[in-house]
This record gives C-alpha cells, sequence and structure tokens, in this order.
C-alpha cells in the first residue's frame, strides 16, 4: 500500500445518492483474485454500451475525466454487497480518494485497508467542488479540501489517518507488532499449557 500524503488532481463529479458496489463493480467481473485490470471496468453499465463501446455521455469518458485520480459523488456512497472489489476499481483506474456526505461502512473499511482515502463532507460543500474549473487538493497532513478558493476541513480518526500516512495496511501492521505477538504465544502455552496441539 502506497502512503497517502497529499494528493493533487482531477476530480470527477459523479454527483448521485447511493451508489452502490454493484454499480462500481458489476459482480460478473468479481471471479477474479487480482488487483490489477479492474479498472477498465470501474462503474461497467454507465461506460459502455452492451456491445462493449464507450458512451461518449459518461464523465470518465471524457476529457479531463479519463485522468481523475478524486471522486466526488453523493451520500450513501458504496452501498450494497461487501465486495473488495470495489474499491480495488477505483483504485486500478487511478481514483485515490473519494469524497461525500456518506459512506456504507463495510466499503468506508475496505478504502482505509486499500490506500483509499474516503472524506466526509457536506453535500454543500462537495456541490461547490465541483463547480470549481482546475484541480483540487486533498492535503491529508492538514486534514484539507482546497480548490481555486474553496477550502474545507474534514475528520479522520487519528488511527486511520497515521496507517495511510505511513502506507501501513493490515499486514503490514501485523508485521510491526510481530515480536509482541510471538511474546503473547510464547506467555499463554505457558499458561494454558492444554490449548497446545499436539505436534506444534
Amino acid at each position: 500500500m502506497n502512503p497517502f500524503t497529499t494528493l493533487t488532481g482531477v476530480a470527477a463529479p459523479l454527483l448521485r445518492a447511493n451508489v452502490d458496489t454493484d454499480l462500481i463493480i458489476p459482480k460478473q467481473f468479481l471471479t477474479t483474485l487480482v488487483r490489477s485490470g479492474l479498472g477498465r471496468h470501474l462503474f461497467h453499465e454507465l461506460r459502455y454500451d452492451p456491445a462493449g463501446r464507450e458512451l461518449p455521455g459518461f464523465l470518465l469518458n471524457r476529457e479531463p475525466y479519463r485522468k481523475a485520480t478524486i471522486l466526488l459523488s453523493g451520500p450513501n456512497f458504496g452501498c450494497g454487497s461487501s465486495r473488495e472489489h470495489a474499491p480495488w476499481a477505483l483504485l486500478d483506474f487511478g481514483i485515490c480518494c473519494v469524497i461525500a456526505p456518506s459512506f456504507a461502512d463495510i466499503f468506508f473499511n475496505n478504502c482505509f485497508a486499500n490506500g483509499i482515502l474516503p472524506v466526509v463532507l457536506p453535500a454543500e460543500a462537495i456541490a461547490q467542488l465541483a463547480t470549481v474549473e482546475g484541480p483540487l487538493t486533498v492535503d491529508l497532513p492538514a486534514q484539507a479540501v482546497r480548490a481555486g478558493n474553496l477550502t474545507f476541513a474534514f475528520q479522520i480518526e487519528p488511527a486511520r489517518k497515521a496507517a495511510l500516512l505511513e502506507g501501513m495496511d493490515e499486514i503490514k501492521r501485523s508485521e510491526a507488532n510481530l515480536a509482541d505477538i510471538e511474546a503473547y504465544e510464547v506467555r499463554r502455552r505457558a499458561e494454558a499449557p492444554w490449548l497446545a496441539i499436539s505436534g506444534r
């Protein structure tokens, strides 16, 4: 997982409520366990016609949004199933931050686990950001979103902020505490030897 500090880039305004995980990445693309390649199927039903041709009216098929790294959206983003392919598809497309008034809990947690920053801002603030021409900056250390003359502060749990800044996913966090884990296992075996499994 790459560290997330400050991101400046194109923000795509997909200002609709209840964007579910099936819309983000349809079920027919969930057979893979590989994270790469899913970006081309992001919002597949909105981006392509039944023959697989791009729909020119959809924003991610137009410049400058083809290169979007930030997504602006409506409330309850990421609702639906718990599929982790949804943040994988966003990240593979190039989107590293989603800004919405609210998120579905599982999707919100999956974002942090995969290095995507989900930012909660009021709908009114997001509507203002969507009108600004030019790049948008998400400053995680300062916990602020800036575009043009606009600046909006956002909240984030300190532990999650630190993990993103350091690029620490769950595996790396576990490895960082390996000595404590091993010491616990030794102590536990001594305290409750009857729990030990024969042969281990």
